[in-house]
């Protein structure tokens, strides 16, 4: 049975964005097998908290897709790239092992290497067959080498792990909800849906951790797989309030949304989808009619979720607030973006820095269940879809103590 939290087919699919995902075509141990360890040492190191990546073996790719059908690896290929890896995985410093599974897709045999972020990092691994060892990094769909300030990025993180990924130490395995789990698992089409046994599951989805011969959930695992994450993070839910007037007067409704994220994160779209007018304009000189609503769904959903996979949940008892006002709807999350990003990285057109994210897990299920797309486009594709709406543009803000991050999206002017 497969150990891969995702679907094969999800990965060649575009669930995993390029910067998490490797194809290599062939397996040769002169070249392949090099350029695997520099790639699992960057996915190791994590520098960019998007928890490493997957490396698959007998996939080719053209222009940063899966070539389909897939070329597969032979009996002997793969017993050669197993072996050769497993053996020269020790070179990697401190040494780091992938998760090993075999894929069957188009009638085909794929390796996977999975290969999650490390809690000892930083890693060094060797610059080709017998070259010194470097630190590798990931910067977007390449493995490079780590220097300057990009080096003593890593460096600073030796030893830290990120909010989510880390251990709750008040909670137990009953805490979480397999009924939960397997609706994430048949959602990302993992073959580990068929496993039956709890622990085995938890283990191989990374959502708990083992402590003194038994294992405790990570505080990722309460957040989307407990029914009330809420119990250990009091900032953990969404509130949506509608005001009559754009002063925010007298409110008119109120509804809060509580549970896992990812569903948080759905019956809040959903929501807000059947409060949204939509209008159709006929034009004098031409037939087709010309449509509009008074904000467009994907600006909305995409700024909900970054707004969920940005915000802190250590100690953060504020919860993600959606204002609706006549003219506008803004979104507030807490606190502020991370050091390294300033105002002028919103900007229009402005390419943000390869900064840690906050968050290590959360980003990667909401893009696992396609709720979030890849890291760093959130902005740009509201400002995009406003625009193909003919909507003003919107507007990202942040006070200079960062205690809060906010998004404007002004409402259509015919609305």
């Amino acid at each position: 049975m497969s150990h891969l939290p995702i679907g094969i087919g999800e990965l060649l699919s575009g669930a995993v964005e390029t910067a998490r995902l490797e194809l290599k075509a062939s397996w040769d141990p002169r070249t392949t097998g090099p350029q695997v360890l520099k790639t699992l040492c960057a996915f190791a190191n994590d520098l960019q908290n998007l928890n490493g990546g997957y490396v698959l073996i007998g996939v080719a790719e053209a222009s940063g897709t899966a070539v389909r059908p897939v070329r597969g690896l032979d009996d002997e290929a793969l017993d050669a790239a197993q072996k050769w890896i497993r053996g020269n995985a020790k070179r990697i410093e401190p040494v780091y092992m992938p998760v090993f599974d075999v894929a069957h897709i188009d009638g085909k045999r794929v390796l996977v290497l999975w290969a999650p972020a490390s809690d000892t990092r930083p890693h060094q691994a060797p610059d080709g067959a017998k070259g010194a060892r470097k630190y590798w990094i990931r910067i977007n769909s390449e493995s490079v080498e780590a220097s300057g300030e990009l080096l003593t990025s890593l460096i600073q993180q030796t030893g830290r792990v990120p909010f989510d990924d880390r251990r709750a130490q008040d909670a137990t395995n009953e805490d979480l909800s397999f009924a939960v789990v397997r609706e994430f698992l048949k959602d990302v089409q993992s073959e580990l849906l068929s496993e039956t046994d709890h622990e085995r599951v938890y283990r191989a989805m990374q959502i708990v951790s083992q402590v003194n011969g038994h294992t405790m959930p990570k505080n990722i695992g309460l957040l989307f797989f407990s029914n009330d994450p809420e119990r250990w993070f009091r900032g953990a839910r969404i509130e949506v309030v509608s005001f009559h007037d754009a002063a925010g007067g007298d409110t008119l409704t109120e509804r809060v949304f509580r549970g896992p994220l990812h569903e948080q994160v759905r019956q809040c779209v959903l929501y807000l989808d059947g409060l949204i007018s939509r209008h159709l304009e006929k034009q004098s000189d031409r037939l087709e009619a010309r449509a509009w609503v008074s904000f467009p769904i994907p600006a909305l959903r995409e700024a909900i979720v970054n707004a969920v996979y940005h915000r802190s949940y250590e100690g953060s008892v504020e919860p993600t607030k959606v204002y609706i006002y006549p003219d506008r709807i803004e979104l507030i999350s807490y606190p502020g973006p991370v050091p390294g990003i300033e105002m002028r990285h919103l900007e229009a057109a402005a390419v943000p820095p390869p900064v840690p994210a906050r968050n290590r897990r959360i980003g990667e299920l909401l893009k696992e269940l396609r709720l979030a797309e890849s890291r760093g486009t959130g902005l740009s594709k509201i400002r995009r879809t406003m625009a193909e709406n003919g909507s003003p543009s919107p507007t990202f803000e942040f006070d200079e103590a960062r205690s809060y991050f906010r998004v404007t999206l002004p409402a259509h002017p015919h609305a």
